[in-house]
C-alpha cells in the first residue's frame, strides 16, 4: 500500500511538472512571450549601445582637448605642432 501510494506521489508530481512545463513554453511561443524576450533584448542591446556612445563621445572630447592643447595658436603665437617628429620634419624639407 506504502508503494502505491509513493508511485501516485511520484506521478502527480511528474504530471504537475510537465503540466508547468507546457504551459510556460506555450506561454513563450504565443504573440505576447515572442514580443517580451525582443522587447528585452532589444532593451539590452540599447542599453549597450548608449554606454558605448557616451565612451565613444568621452574619447572624442579627450582627443579634441589634446588636439586643441597641441595645436590651437596662442595669444602672439602662430599654431605649430607640439610634437616635431623627424618623419615630419624629412618630410616639410622634401617638399621644399
Amino acid at each position: 500500500m506504502t508503494g502505491r501510494l509513493l508511485y501516485l506521489a511520484a506521478g502527480a508530481a511528474l504530471g504537475g511538472y510537465a503540466v508547468h512545463r507546457f504551459n510556460r513554453a506555450r506561454r513563450a511561443m504565443s504573440p505576447g512571450g515572442l514580443a517580451d524576450r525582443v522587447e528585452g533584448q532589444v532593451s539590452e542591446y540599447r542599453g549597450a549601445l548608449r554606454e558605448l556612445n557616451e565612451d565613444l563621445a568621452d574619447a572624442v572630447r579627450d582627443q579634441e582637448a589634446e588636439l586643441l592643447r597641441r595645436y590651437a595658436p596662442r595669444k602672439g603665437r602662430r599654431a605649430l605642432p607640439a610634437e616635431d617628429t623627424a618623419r615630419d620634419r624629412a618630410r616639410l624639407s622634401a617638399e621644399r
